[in-house]
C-alpha cells in the first residue's frame, strides 16, 4: 500500500501562484498514473491533471489548461502541481491520487484511483 501526503497549500490572492507537492511512501509510484483532483465541500471531487508513468503523457482539465503544470520525480517518489494565475474558483482541497492500473479512458475518473492523500487546502481570495 502506498501512502500519499500533500503539502504546499495556503492562501493566495487571485492571480497568484502556488506549488503543491505530493510525497509517496511505502512503495515506488514510478509505475503508477498519478493525478491531482480538487474538491469543494458539497461538491464532487473533480479532475485537475494527470501524468502517465513515463511523464510523457499529461492531461489537464480545461479549466486549468495553460495555468497549471503537473510533473513527477520518480527518483524522489514525488508529484508536483505548479499553479499560476489562480482564480477564486480554484479554492478547494487538492488531493493527490495514484493508481497502477489506471487506463487512458479512465484517467479523469476519481473511481480509477485506489490511493489518495488527505489533501491540502488552497484558498484564493483577495
Amino acid at each position: 500500500q502506498v501512502q500519499l501526503v500533500e503539502s504546499g497549500g495556503g492562501w493566495v490572492q487571485p492571480g497568484g501562484s502556488l506549488r503543491l507537492s505530493c510525497a509517496a511512501s511505502g512503495r515506488s509510484i514510478s509505475r503508477d498514473v498519478v493525478a491531482w483532483f480538487r474538491q469543494v465541500p458539497g461538491k464532487e471531487r473533480e479532475f485537475v491533471a494527470a501524468v502517465f508513468r513515463s511523464g510523457g503523457s499529461i492531461y489537464y482539465a480545461d479549466s486549468v489548461k495553460g495555468r497549471f503544470t503537473i510533473s513527477r520525480d520518480n527518483a524522489r517518489n514525488m508529484v508536483y502541481l505548479q499553479m499560476t494565475n489562480l482564480k477564486q474558483e480554484g479554492t478547494a482541497a487538492y488531493h493527490c491520487a495514484a493508481g497502477a492500473s489506471v487506463i487512458l479512458s479512465s484517467i479523469r475518473l476519481k473511481e480509477a484511483y485506489p490511493n489518495w492523500g488527505q489533501g491540502t487546502q488552497v484558498t484564493v481570495s483577495s
